[in-house]
């Protein structure tokens, strides 16, 4: 299983929640800060198995998950799908 985050960097404050709570070490702190002067958080390239931990602990709400598990009735993948937590 592989998955994907977006992070909405405009929104975010940096607060490193997700950072602290990625098992996978999906996410860091940018070097660049956003308009609102915030250092917000990034997605790296990794081992990222949508497993939304980031995005529970969110306190903004502003990551989606994707993860790229399901299969279309053929067999074959299907098109990542947003992962929706129950908050």
């Amino acid at each position: 299983m592989s998955g994907k985050i977006v992070i909405d960097v405009e929104r975010c404050k940096g607060c490193g929640l997700c950072v602290w709570a990625c098992p996978k070490n999906s996410i860091v702190i940018s070097k660049t800060s956003n308009k609102a002067g915030y250092f917000p958080a990034e997605a790296v390239d990794s081992d990222c198995t949508g497993c939304a931990t980031c995005a529970t602990v969110c306190p903004e709400a502003i990551i989606e998950v994707y993860r790229d598990d399901a299969k279309s009735e053929s067999g074959n993948k299907s098109e990542p799908s947003l992962v929706e937590e129950k908050v």
